[in-house]
């Protein structure tokens, strides 16, 4: 099992949803997040003096067999060749537990 944590950009993230949600990936969490890399932006917000720009985070938990084609549509939709599009990151799940069921392993996705 992999995490796959995408930090997009806001207005591409209902497309994002959307075409997950299609191909059978309903389930993750979204957060709003502000950040930055080592560009500066002119589209940022002043946070305690530190540039930072919205962005949403996507965290979805898969098998590992589905991380490429999650990170292939990812990778479609939010990639502009652009500055600010975003990172994804890939890190390995060692544990799942279901706390409802006390279910382990893929059972739990």
């Amino acid at each position: 099992m992999k995490e796959i944590m995408a930090f997009i950009r806001d207005k591409k993230y209902e497309r994002t949803k959307e075409v997950l949600t299609l191909l059978g990936f309903p389930g993750m969490t979204v957060v709003p997040v502000l950040g930055r890399g080592r560009k500066i932006q002119n589209n940022k917000l002043k946070t305690d003096d530190f540039a930072v720009i919205p962005k949403k985070l996507i965290s979805i938990v898969v098998p590992d067999e589905d991380v490429n084609l999650i990170v292939e549509v990812i990778m479609k939709i939010n990639s502009t060749g652009r500055y600010g599009d975003g990172k994804i990151f890939i890190c390995p799940i060692t544990q799942s537990i279901r706390l409802r069921t006390d279910e382990t392993g893929d059972a739990v996705l």
